[in-house]
């Protein structure tokens, strides 16, 4: 197969049809609800979570510990409709999706009136304040429903109008208690990795967008201002895994949030993590299948549904880009925010279990819980339901699942509506469009009459509310349990017995497994195994496992399994041995590893490998292949094993192996073209093309020229700038110096000068 396919991306929806200002009574009526929306912690993020007495000394994850804001105004809206009370308490986001929204417009509550009623709701405790930052100029480049009212040269109005405002606005000592937790600026760095530059679904827009800089800048303005104040944590939307998820897509998109990040005088320590899935559809977990899953032998990636993805659920998509943010110079201690507003999928179209074995689109096609009709489907979905209820470090790795699209919100207007907000129609949002290339020519899947973007709608609230996942009490119960665990099995060591067993089936789905040792509750799991630890060497032990759906129903326990653990005496707290003979043979996007087996006084049970002291995987036996490397390029490696009781051996001594070059035989060579693009007397934009003339495919490139006059860049995009004097040279990021035979890529910059700006000679020299 060709090219990774690149699937299309969220759409942003801006904030709620305005209402008039809510009573004093209400204020006082969801200070008291807010009282009991603490999102509780399930589970430890691998970062310190040390909490400070005073919201200006930053912790790691800001949801630990704290209530969360209640929108009263979104909350009047859910609590008038039918069945609404049962989620018209949790915690939404404030969306600042136009200058006017600041202060207030058109009756509605301006942001210092949100913020003054979190500080009540706070009532002194620890509160999060969540804010979503929407208004670059040109935003949303892609699509029409949720454009913005800047244009693509306003970035001086962004920066003087809109985030100037807002930061003195959060800077105010009255909100110094409040974690203010901001999304900024969603949709548009990742349109610039797939939608711009040459891709098959580049809009001009887009392009527009990526040349003049303006979304990196704007970006990193906004992170600068707003992370110079001490209690603001900012997360930037990292799109979601139906959208960034190739291979492709995922590190360049990573690369160029970092060229945000360190833009406009801000730093990567400006960013306390990612956001993903942000107003968008894509399943937290797929419960029925694994993406190493294989049918006849056949990868469920090459299904229709995965389409070559690298992941297949949120949840996944996060921690692994996380693993490659901190790889690529982010801070180690960043967290992962899910939306979980709009991604439940439950109801009676939920599949109970995996599909049938015949074929991997069978198996895909069953199982999947996600029932869109393509993943690149993001406008007002038909089926969709209420995610997980917002909560504290549910899982490791991630910081909250939050509700930052506020459900009942349109998405866009199924046909097209006159309005002054600069909202457009887009055809993703009729319920009768086929497709186009983003969504691989696929039927919509937008539910029909549908308002404008962010204004109220009833019909979509109800349908979020009927497939709520996990279901919502009060309405029809599910009073049906899952079938008995069969085939329980395990493996003893001298102080565990690893436990495994067939999964069960429910007429709704089936949530985890409760794992009981003699009669009493020792564990739980998401999946079909478990471990239990601390056991004495030489003693049976009786298991059995019970299945659990989201109503609350438990099967009947599974056939009881009595398991001896070897003899071994005392508590086991012997590492292994340090594993020795590393060595390594590389290609030019992999390096494959063996060593010797390391010894244990119990036994090893496995190995994790390391590549620049950041753990990339693990391996039962003793080889592992490090997948997605760049070519010519010097990699780290270390290895350390480990043993049931989860003693660690040290480090292996470093393995350093340089993946080979990815050209073939033929010439190389390249030539570069010079473009101004907008010129405004004391500045310019500049476009910079470079083509490959040779015949076979470049490794990497180099532009260097002198400015004839006194020309000064300040910010390069999609290169790596170095000029001293008039001097420039300029060399390929990591993921555009590979140029087939005949192909070209591009990069950008804008620059100050006085007096002339003479167009300078190029020189372009390939690898």
């Amino acid at each position: 197969m060709g090219a990774l396919p690149q699937s299309a991306p969220s759409r942003i929806r801006p904030p709620p049809e305005r209402i008039p200002p809510v009573s004093a009574l209400l204020v006082s009526r969801l200070k008291t609800a807010a009282a009991a929306v603490v999102l509780s912690a399930t589970a430890v993020l691998p970062i310190a979570t040390a909490q400070s007495a005073h919201a200006a000394t930053r912790v790691d994850n800001p949801y630990v510990g704290a209530g969360v804001y209640v929108n009263p105004e979104w909350s009047s809206k859910a609590a008038a409709e039918p069945g609404g009370s049962a989620v018209s308490n949790q915690p939404t986001a404030v969306w600042l999706d136009r200058i006017a929204a600041i202060n207030g417009a058109s009756g509605s509550m301006g942001l210092r009136a949100h913020l003054d009623a979190a500080v009540q709701q706070a009532a002194g405790k620890p509160y999060v304040f969540q804010v979503v930052i929407y208004d670059l100029p040109g935003r949303d480049c892609a699509a029409l429903a949720s454009n913005g009212e800047l244009g693509p040269t306003e970035l001086p109005r962004y920066k003087s109008e809109f985030i100037d405002p807002i930061a003195a606005i959060l800077a105010d000592p009255a909100y110094a208690n409040l974690r203010i937790v901001t999304t900024i600026e969603i949709d548009s760095l990742p349109n610039l990795v797939t939608n711009a530059g040459g891709t098959a679904t580049a809009t001009p827009a887009c392009d527009t967008m990526k040349a003049n800089g303006n979304y990196v800048n704007g970006v990193g303005y906004a992170l600068a201002k707003l992370g110079a104040i001490p209690n603001v944590y900012n997360y930037v939307d990292a799109g979601h895994h139906g959208w960034l998820g190739w291979d492709s897509n995922l590190q360049p998109a990573i690369d160029m949030l970092k060229q945000a990040a360190t833009a406009s005088g801000s730093t990567v320590n400006n960013v306390q993590g990612f956001i993903v899935n942000t107003a968008n559809y894509s399943a937290l977990h797929e419960p029925n299948f694994t993406i190493d899953d294989t049918v006849n032998g056949t990868s469920v990636r090459q299904s229709k549904w995965v389409d070559w993805n690298r992941y297949v659920d949120e949840a996944s998509y996060a921690k692994a880009w996380r693993d490659k943010a901190i790889a690529s110079g982010f801070n180690s201690n960043i967290g992962m925010l899910i939306d979980t507003s709009r991604n439940g999928w439950g109801g009676a179209n939920r599949p109970a279990g995996p599909g049938p074995k015949t074929t991997v689109d069978a198996y895909i096609e069953g199982g999947r819980i996600d029932r869109r009709f393509q993943a690149g489907n993001w406008c007002n979905q038909s089926g969709a339901g209420l995610g997980e209820r917002p909560k504290a470090a549910p899982e490791a790795g991630i910081a909250a699942y939050v509700w930052v699209k506020p459900p009942g919100e349109s998405d866009g207007a199924s046909s097209a509506i006159a309005n002054d907000e600069g909202k457009g129609f887009d055809r993703m949002c009729d319920p009768t469009y086929t497709g186009n290339a983003r969504n691989n020519n696929n039927m919509s899947g937008a539910l029909a009459n549908a308002p404008v973007a962010g204004h109220w709608f009833s019909a979509q609230f109800q349908e979020l509310l009927k497939n709520a996942y996990p279901a919502l009490g009060g309405g029809t119960s599910d009073t049906t349990a899952p079938s008995v665990p069969t085939g329980l099995a395990g493996t003893a060591t001298s102080s565990s017995v690893a436990l495994t067993w067939a999964a069960s089936t429910d007429n709704v789905g089936v949530t985890g497994y409760d794992i009981y040792r003699g009669g009493v509750l020792v564990g739980s799991s998401t999946g079909t195994s478990f471990t239990s630890t601390g056991l004495t060497a030489s003693t049976a032990y009786s298991f059995t496992v019970r299945a659990k759906d989201a109503a609350g129903n438990v099967s009947a326990a599974s056939a009881a399994l009595s398991v001896t653990t070897t003899s071994g005496g005392t508590t086991d707290t012997t590492a292994p041995s340090v594993p020795t003979g590393l060595a390594g043979t590389a290609t030019s996007s992999s390096v494959a590893l063996t060593w010797a087996a390391s010894t244990d006084n119990v036994g090893v049970t496995g190995y994790d490998i390391y590549r620049g002291g950041v753990l990339v995987g693990s391996s039962t036996g003793t080889s592992f292949t490090n997948t997605g490397l760049t070519a010519s390029t010097a990699y780290s490696y270390t290895v350390r094993a480990k043993d049931a009781a989860g003693n660690v051996s040290a480090a292996s001594t470093a393995l350093v192996v340089t993946t080979s070059s990815n050209g073939g035989g033929g010439s190389t060579g390249c030539a570069a073209t010079y473009k101004i693009s907008s010129d405004w007397g004391a500045g310019f934009n500049a476009d910079v093309t470079v083509t490959n003339t040779g015949t076979a495919a470049t490794k990497g490139w180099k532009v260097t020229w002198t400015f004839p006059g006194n020309q000064q860049i300040t910010n390069l995009w999609n290169g790596v700038l170095t000029q001293s004097g008039q001097s420039v040279s300029v060399v390929n990021q990591g993921y555009n110096g590979a140029i087939g035979a005949g192909a070209s890529a591009s990069f950008g910059f804008g620059a100050n000068y006085s007096g002339a700006n003479g167009v300078p000679t190029l020189t372009c020299t390939a690898s």
